[in-house]
């Protein structure tokens, strides 16, 4: 079994045969780790491979049945629900609401959080680094040799 809360917060297409699947799987997953038997364990990749069928037949009859409630009134706030629970799983973080500044305060305005970052980032281009002469490089004249996706694609892989 697995520890901490729960990684999966999307909920809108949960139902009980849903919630069954999932608790034979765990319970095949156990039995399987107890007995470490290669039937438990086909035991075990039939159940999930019956979870993940039912969770996806379950996702698509909820959609379906979204998309038909779209007109009705009444059913617009709990698609507006789903909608923003959908965006929200899917939104990355792209801001902090607190930063440690140069000076050790905690800064928690977003005003000044984009300074501290912009004077971070200042000094950061700004600052000169000593070269230690040790690799030479020749100055290059005219103009730089074109990559190709094949030349490219060799030296990544």
């Amino acid at each position: 079994m697995s520890t901490g809360p729960c990684r999966h917060k999307e909920t809108w297409w949960r139902n009980e045969e849903v919630a069954e699947a999932v608790r034979e799987k765990k319970k095949s997953m156990e039995i399987g780790k107890k007995e470490k038997s290669t039937e438990a364990w086909k035991e075990y990749k039939k159940s999930k491979q019956n979870a993940k069928r039912v969770i996806s037949l379950a996702k698509g009859k909820k959609q379906k049945e979204c998309a038909s409630d779209l007109n009705d009134p009444n059913h617009q706030n709990e698609i507006f629900r789903i909608a923003k629970q959908m965006v929200k799983e899917r939104k990355d973080i792209t801001w902090s609401n607190c930063l440690k500044g140069a000076s050790g305060k905690v800064i928690v305005d977003e005003k000044g959080i984009k300074d501290s970052w912009t004077r971070y980032v200042e000094k950061l281009m700004n600052e000169e680094n000593e070269w230690d002469h040790r690799i030479a490089a020749g100055v290059k004249d005219g103009p730089a040799d074109c990559i190709r996706i094949n030349n490219a694609i060799f030296w990544v892989l």
